[in-house]
């Protein structure tokens, strides 16, 4: 039928795909085999219990009538048999009434339940995928309608499946009522069902303008409208907001963004109100034909009264049912549309799906190569890191340093291969990283980020980045106060159970940004991985506190290999070599005398920051910050 196919169209995008009602309800009906087999039963039991509740009192309605003209004809005026029929079919009436309010409950328990399961598939198809794909904004696009495709009970996922149980009963209520006025006569099914689909036709008309107008041109809109309500809702830009008077400013941009999507509700709810006039139109054409076939049948034909009510009533049935059917249908296409857009992102493939790797070999010493490595990100036409040739050796202390946006954090993505260079390869023991898995590649380093996330959990929790029962409290708690948090943690009331955040308790603790950093420091102890790499996570603290705590940390890591990197030159002395990068490229590379015998780029900038190591800004020729911090203040 024509109604299940998939829309034939150009697909401009390629990685969306029109699975077809159909196969969207096979998925559907296979999420319910996964999550709860019950669903199946339940479907089919209330298909019938809601259908008979339709039709019992169409058939009684006839048969009292048929009675009453029986006794009337003898001269009989004995109620027990009227009063045995409204006895037994209420009696059956109350066990369909039960039947169907007991599938209901338990479908629409199980509605949820699948939906959250499904939810839960798609939180870990993006917990998943790799972090370049997350970036770009057409894929963000894709994770809202997936999102969308799940957030309520009336739409995509869940609309579907309430669309299939409401199909089941209309089904079942549109063949016994094809049954019955096929006695009588098969042109008004014909008439009926005709008209019932002109009537869809122009129902889907207008549907899939709507979802023009509204679904697909929105998804931009939505992400803007989330990210609006982030802004006015979340803590950490509350100081920003009340500090520089942005209220009014915000106020504007979320009315800019309101006032598109309510633009659009506008046109779409115009489409409906034309659907409804149209609708009305041919059912009022359909009750006509079929009352005037039905009278003129009594006149012409003596059809009995008993008759002429079970065919109205069944024709009335059929002509809701199959109208509501086909609107189903409808419905069940519009929502099958937002499943596509759920299916389709949880088919992206990963580029690393179905690759061989090989294993990451086993070894007490990694040495990492990059040669000839240059890398653009996408859709930009300038490199941020160009011809790179660099070789971290194990157990090596190796500074990165340069001014913001040098390409340092590049570097370090590529390094953890959290981006696959554009040009050029990268070694690890011999081998092109592009070859290992990547989780499990992603296993040799403990990285600690400028920008420290902390999670709604447990403060041992967020150290270990593991559940409560497999993390090693004391362990955790060790490394907390190597990286300078004993303090803050001797004054917590909860100790290391204390939970951080206030989004999900009331007593939940907030760290400072100092602190937070510091976190992130423990995070890459307690992992305990071979190679260390620091994107600026002292970037909160005064250059001295810097200084100091680099040193203690670098003590802590022992023989393993640790990369620094810094826009301050804090870090350097204590490294092995230094890599000073400019404009994506390294000008550079050596020891901190080395480079500053040199007097380039390295030295210059040395030179430009030393002065915020003393407390004069006058620090003697030749004096490095280690040497001048022990006399004097850090203002930086």
């Amino acid at each position: 039928m024509f109604i299940f196919k998939p829309k034939k169209e150009v697909q401009e995008d390629e990685l969306h795909r029109e699975y077809g009602v159909l196969s969207n309800c096979k998925y559907i009906l296979r999420a319910f085999l996964k999550y709860r087999k019950s669903m199946i039963w339940l479907l089919l039991l209330g298909g019938i219990a809601g259908a008979s509740m339709s039709y019992i009192w169409t058939f009684i309605g006839k048969l009292v009538v048929d009675i009453i003209e029986r006794q009337a004809a003898m001269e009989n005026k004995d109620i027990m048999p009227l009063v045995y029929l409204v006895i037994g079919t209420t009696a059956v009436e109350l066990v369909m009434m039960i039947l169907n309010a007991y599938a209901r409950k338990k479908l629409d328990i199980g509605r949820y339940y699948v939906r959250l399961c499904i939810v839960r598939e798609r939180i870990a198809k993006v917990l998943g995928m790799e972090y370049e794909m997350l970036e770009t904004p057409d894929m963000l696009d894709r994770l809202q309608k997936a999102k969308r495709a799940t957030a309520g009970n009336n739409m995509g996922v869940h609309g579907l499946m309430q669309d299939m149980h409401t199909m089941i009963v209309q089904f079942t209520c549109i063949i016994a009522a094809v049954s019955i006025i096929s006695t009588l006569s098969p042109w008004i099914v014909a008439v009926i069902l005709v008209t019932s689909v002109v009537q869809f036709e122009i129902f889907d008309y207008w549907r899939l303008k709507d979802k023009e107008v509204m679904w697909d041109a929105m998804a931009g809109n939505w992400r803007k409208l989330e990210y609006m309500s982030t802004v006015s809702t979340d803590f950490s830009y509350a100081k920003d907001v009340r500090l520089y008077g942005m209220r009014r400013w915000l106020g504007a941009k979320q009315k800019e963004v309101n006032a598109d999507e309510l633009r659009r509700w506008k046109q779409s709810r115009q489409y409906w109100i034309y659907n409804t006039l149209f609708s009305s139109g041919i059912t009022l054409i359909q009750t006509a034909i079929v009352f005037g076939w039905l009278i003129y049948d009594m006149l012409v034909n003596d059809l009995s009264i008993g008759n002429f009510m079970l065919y109205s009533g069944s024709a009335i049935t059929f002509s809701g049912n199959i109208g509501m059917f086909l609107q189903s249908l409808g419905g069940m296409r519009e929502r099958s549309s937002r499943v596509d857009d759920f299916r389709s992102f949880m088919d992206i493939p990963n580029p690393d799906d179905g690759k061989k790797t090989v294993p990451v070999p086993k070894a007490d010493r990694y040495v990492f190569k990059f040669e000839n490595v240059s890398f653009k990100y996408k859709g930009q036409d300038k490199y941020a890191l160009k011809d790179l040739n660099l070789t971290l050796e194990a157990g090596q202390r190796l500074a990165v340093v340069g001014l913001n946006g040098a390409g340092k954090t590049t570097f370090i993505k590529l390094l953890l291969r959290l981006y696959d260079v554009t040009e050029g390869r990268i070694l690890c023991n011999g081998t092109d990283i592009r070859e290992f898995d990547r989780s499990e590649y992603y296993e040799l380093f403990a990285p600690a980020f400028q920008e420290v996330e902390v999670f709604a959990f447990k403060l041992s929790e967020n150290v270990s980045m593991r559940t409560d029962d497999e993390t090693d409290k004391s362990l955790a708690e060790r490394y907390l106060r190597d990286a300078g948090m004993g303090e803050k943690l001797d004054g917590l009331p909860n100790g290391m159970d204390t939970e951080l955040l206030k989004v999900l308790y009331d007593d939940g603790v907030d760290l400072s940004g100092g602190e937070k950093q510091k976190l992130a420091l423990a995070r890459a102890l307690y992992k305990n991985a071979p190679i260390v790499v620091l994107d600026e996570p002292t970037a909160a603290l005064d250059a001295l506190a810097e200084y100091r705590l680099y040193q203690s940390f670098d003590g802590m890591i022992g023989s393993r290999t640790a990369v620094y990197i810094s826009h301050r030159l804090s870090s350097t002395r204590f490294c092995d070599n230094i890599a000073m990068f400019v404009a994506g490229e390294m000008v550079e590379y050596g020891t901190h005398e080395e480079l500053l015998d040199k007097n380039g780029a390295y030295a210059e900038m040395f030179r430009v920051q030393a002065q915020y190591y003393v407390e004069d800004g006058t620090p003697a020729e030749n004096e490095t910050p280690d040497e001048v911090s022990e006399g004097g203040v850090v203002h930086e």
